[in-house]
């Protein structure tokens, strides 16, 4: 290869959108606007690359007038299904609809874990504990790969808030975050070799994410042995050296040339070539890295468009929606019998569910319901921050699922007039709502706009009120003992309202559990006060990670708190009994149990193994799950295995020279419900070991 041919496959070219509303010449008449461009060498062969976001369907801010694609649930949802079959099979949806427009890159794998519950992009990823996120990520990645596409994991690491993320240095104790984040990619690049991981917009420990050697070069490439490439986020490039630094593709030039005035990898890249400050084994290497997933993946000998079935899509997507709606809390109003008379309150439950926005907005057949323009200030992010609605009102498939019923609307515009509907019903339905996207955080757990108020008096009006929740988050429930009944429906997708409608009539038994912990209030939070929160953009922010591994469920179970809701709750229409527990040592440990449907429906359930205690210290952690669905009285033997480095602590101060450790003694073990409803308990020996690094 020339070097002008290896130094075109190191950036990538944004394509048209509102933000960069003329062509960039770089990017030849006939290709389709994307996210990224890479051009091909045609003469030996190599395909131009092409990449769309991201995790939640092939998105279109604005690149190609008039193409849709599925708009599945949110990555939260995905996570609340605790399936890695659904999330293969979403996978494979994106995949192929992806290559079906010539996208040969999808930016998926959101990995990031939701250390706090204020992040406005938490909706877009799986879960607050390592081995759910990793399982399920896996699972996408390799289903979108299968169809010959290139998946990312992403944002390496800690892109865990979105204030001032370009200025952020987020601060923590290098082994636990290799018992926690990097946990999370360690083993998801290990189940699913995706072609590229993305890094993010922040610092870690005083160095860019994109430009941390320590993170890129020493243990993403030297320990974990990755071979693949590590391109930036779009506009996280500042400096030509971060190639020196193990980053191989700068994403999104123009962005790059909007915040820091340059576009690192072309001319600066090139000129620290030329006088010997890069060496040729360094871009020979970063070539060879992307040709490799090329090959590897098998972008280079596509053949026709697969066809894409639209239909069987959405049926993916109802799925989804219906394993991962959670149901919170139920005193027996659900199923909704057949009450004569419901009012349904707010949400604009009359048009659409909502669903996040940023750069994984996805504009579903026949184009959003509505969108009911927001906007902010924070870093040109505000374009795209709007209530976006799906097709699919909630309200009209109540309608058709309850016949007879007579189902009044109110907007929820006032609290006053809320209650006056509520009286008039036999049943209340509240739909409480809240925008979250990429580019912000919220500034508390609240819901916006008077909601609270409202639900507060709906209940008061009317002792049969169920709430519906359509957050990116967990949310404040001040409201909580006055309602019979919760249920947080995440951003469902685009048929997120017949799964909504299914759930609350029993058409389907609810069967999601919590992916993240819902605090009581902010103050169970590592840090009440989200550090820059209310400072300009362009701020530098430092965040100290200082729970270290203890994300959410442990750090609670750490301090001996009881959270509103926790990690792994999931209520369902039958009932599920553990029994006959089984555990057994060597290397790791595998424990077997019974579960049995107790109840009179069928249903689906998750139950748990968590380790609660190691060689003489209290240490709760996740290590392994099942989806188990069962008919009425029906029961299972079931038998799941822990990863061992759940088991072990990271031995190794810088998080690089290390090895994994499991310390000789009792360890104890439990078959739960949740985190926090543990129902079988055991103990067992585990010899001494040190293992990896």
């Amino acid at each position: 290869m020339t070097d002008d041919e290896r130094f075109s496959l190191l950036v990538s070219v944004m394509g048209t959108n509102p933000v960069l509303p003329v062509k960039d010449p770089r990017i030849p008449d006939g290709v389709p606007m994307s996210a990224g461009y890479v051009p091909g060498v045609e003469r030996l062969g190599v395909p131009a690359l092409l990449m769309s976001d991201a995790s939640l369907g092939v998105t279109n801010p604005g690149y190609r007038p008039g193409d849709t694609a599925t708009a599945l649930p949110a990555g939260i949802l995905l996570g609340s299904t605790f399936s890695p079959a659904l999330a293969r099979t979403s996978g494979t949806l994106l995949g192929r609809e992806a290559r079906s427009r010539g996208f040969n890159v999808q930016l998926a794998g959101g990995l990031n874990l939701a250390r706090d519950p204020r992040n406005g992009r938490n909706f877009e990823y799986l879960s607050e504990d390592p081995l759910l996120s990793a399982v399920l990520a896996a699972a996408s990645v390799n289903g979108i790969q299968a169809e010959g596409v290139i998946s990312t994991v992403k944002h390496y690491s800690l892109n865990c808030n979105e204030t001032n993320r370009h200025w952020l240095d987020a601060i923590i104790d290098p082994a636990a975050h290799r018992e926690s984040d990097l946990l999370a990619f360690e083993l998801a690049i290990e189940w699913s070799h995706p072609g590229a991981v993305m890094t993010g917009y922040n610092k870690i420990n005083g160095a860019y994410a994109g430009g941390n050697r320590i993170l890129i070069e020493d243990i993403l490439k030297g320990v974990w042995d990755f071979p693949g490439w590590v391109m930036s986020d779009w506009g996280a490039t500042p400096s030509w050296e971060f190639a020196l630094a193990g980053l191989d593709q700068e994403s999104g030039l123009q962005v790059d040339k909007m915040l820091w005035q340059a576009e690192a990898f072309t001319d600066d890249l090139r000129a620290a070539y030329a006088d010997g400050r890069v060496p040729s084994e360094r871009l020979s290497d970063m070539v060879r890295r992307i040709l490799r997933s090329i090959y590897a993946i098998g972008v280079d000998h596509w053949g026709p468009a697969p066809e894409v079935d639209l239909a069987a899509h959405h049926r993916i997507a109802l799925d989804t929606a219906r394993q991962g709606i959670v149901l919170l809390k139920n005193d027996g109003l659900l199923p909704l019998a057949a009450h004569p008379r419901i009012c349904v309150i707010g949400g604009h439950a009359q048009v659409g569910v909502v669903t996040g926005c940023g750069s994984s907005a996805v504009t579903p057949p026949g184009g959003y319901a509505e969108v009911v323009r927001i906007g902010g200030a924070h870093g040109g992010m505000g374009e795209g921050r709007n209530l976006y609605l799906l097709p699919g009102a909630p309200l009209a498939e109540l309608q058709k699922l309850l016949p007879g019923a007579h189902l009044e609307f109110d907007p929820g515009m006032s609290p006053a007039e809320a209650a006056m509907s509520a009286r008039r019903a036999d049943v209340a339905v509240v739909f409480g709502i809240r925008v979250e996207g990429e580019g912000f955080d919220n500034a508390d757990l609240s819901l916006p706009w008077g909601q609270d108020a409202v639900i507060e008096a709906v209940a008061e009006a009317n002792p049969n009120t169920v709430v519906v929740l359509e957050t990116g988050n967990p949310v404040d429930m001040p409201w909580l003992d006055r309602v019979r009944a919760v249920v947080e429906a995440w951003y469902p997708g685009q048929a997120g309202g017949q799964a909504i409608a299914e759930v609350l009539t029993g058409a389907v038994n609810p069967s999601g559990h919590l992916p993240v912990t819902f605090p009581r209030s902010l103050d169970q939070h590592p840090r009440p006060v989200l550090d820059g929160l209310d400072t300009g953009w362009g701020t530098p922010t430092t965040v100290h990670y200082q729970e270290g591994s203890d994300v959410g469920y442990r750090w609670l179970a750490e301090r001996g708190e009881e959270p509103l809701f926790p990690f792994g709750h999931g209520l369902s229409y039958t009932t599920f009994g553990y029994a006959d527990l089984q555990v057994e040592a060597g290397d790791t440990v595998t424990a077997t149990f019974t579960i049995r449907n107790t109840g009179d429906r069928a249903g689906a359930d998750v139950p748990q193994l968590y380790l609660t205690e190691a060689a003489g210290q209290q240490r709760l952690r996740l290590l392994e799950f099942a989806r188990v669905g069962l008919e009425p009285g029906e029961s299972r033997r079931v038998t799941v295995e822990a990863e061992p480095r759940l088991l072990a602590r990271y031995d190794g101060a810088d998080g690089v020279t290390g090895c994994w450790r499991i310390e000789a003694g009792r360890h104890a073990v439990a078959i739960g419900h949740s985190a926090t409803d543990l129902v079988l308990a055991a103990d067992v020996e585990l010899a001494g070991r040190a293992f990896g690094a």
